[in-house]
């Protein structure tokens, strides 16, 4: 019988991904406690602020100055989804929406014909060290909702469905399921011009964590020609499929076959993406992600002209205060919290 395992490579930075996703970006930083300003207590000496991505103790400024984060910047075309493990994440955006968010909650956003967001992540405490982990997945637009009205939608960690497995010798694996269906546990809708919104598209993004030694079974995708990949981002050994794996890997499956995955001696864990493909050519320059470079010209005279309707904030990089609160406010003015 031939292996559901079709690949292993080891995991670089960004991790690649298969159509309909475009990239996974996996942050992991242990940030030191905060300096009252929502910035390190630490030198930012021999970081190349403005672009840091060294990693220096641990932990990068990426392009903040002061607090880490991405200040303002444009996407078109495509979706972000935002699973923030750790840590917080203050987002702002040209539609008006702001939000803090973290502990587990999710930030889908469809940029659609374009949106300008910035993502920060203060540092609150000032007594203890702030680590911050997360996920951001770039999913790709069919050509129909490359144009689509911008969406901002909060899925927050106490409406994100859960399922804790017991194998016969009671180690458990714990499956979150940020999109699509796992047995009874339906996600959260995704915005309505997510190519997630479709049916036929088959999209899932789930989160694994098995106990040391746990077995578990990873079901079949629903539907043919679904393309599968398992992250294993933590842990040192696992079996997948009745392959050892050394992680960190990115291993691709048959979606169409059950696949075993058992722990090894420590706590394993995974990010599964997958996805019927959108079949359609791929035109990318840096934010923006279109079919062809003529629309790929298209957005930068776009942005240039009309900066995807302006940036409302007078500092490209905010931070919502020093209350680690979580909420959303909605361009309406909608405010949201967590229930």
């Amino acid at each position: 019988m031939s292996s559901p395992v079709l690949s292993v490579k080891p995991l670089g930075f960004p991790w690649e991904t298969a159509d309909p996703f475009l990239f996974c970006a996996y942050h992991d930083d242990a940030y030191p406690r905060g300096n009252g300003r929502m910035g390190p207590e630490a030198s930012l000496a021999g970081r190349d602020i403005g672009q840091d991505f060294s990693r220096k103790d641990g932990w990068s400024m990426y392009h903040g100055d002061a607090v880490p984060g991405f200040p303002a910047h444009p996407h078109r075309g495509f979706e972000t989804v935002t699973i923030v493990r750790r840590g917080l994440c203050d987002h702002s955006d040209s539609l008006g929406a702001v939000a803090r968010f973290g502990g587990g909650d999710v930030q889908w956003v469809t940029a659609g014909r374009g949106i300008v967001h910035s993502e920060m992540f203060p540092l609150l405490k000032t007594d203890e060290a702030n680590p911050l982990e997360l996920f951001q997945v770039w999913l790709n637009l069919p050509k129909a909702s490359k144009m689509a009205e911008p969406h901002f939608t909060m899925l927050w960690n106490e409406q994100v469905p859960r399922r804790v497995l017991q194998d016969a010798q009671g180690r458990r694996t714990e499956v979150a399921v940020v999109a699509g269906r796992f047995g009874d546990a339906q996600a959260l809708p995704p915005p309505p011009d997510s190519w997630a919104a479709q049916e036929e598209a088959d999209v899932a993004i789930w989160t694994l964590r098995l106990e040391p030694g746990a077995g578990f079974s990873l079901p079949p995708a629903a539907l043919a020609g679904t393309r599968r990949t398992l992250y294993f981002f933590k842990g040192g050994t696992a079996m997948v499929g009745g392959q050892s794996v050394q992680g960190p890997a990115a291993i691709t499956l048959d979606a169409g076959v059950e696949v075993a995955i058992a722990a090894g001696d420590t706590v394993c864990e995974f990010l599964l993406l997958q996805g019927r493909p959108i079949g359609e050519p791929v035109a990318q320059y840096g934010p923006f992600v279109m079919n062809t470079q003529q629309e790929i010209m298209q957005a930068l005279q776009d942005y240039r002209r009309t900066q995807f309707g302006g940036w409302p904030f007078a500092d490209p990089a905010p931070v919502h205060g020093g209350e680690p609160k979580r909420f959303a406010r909605h361009p309406d003015g909608r405010v949201e919290e967590p229930a």
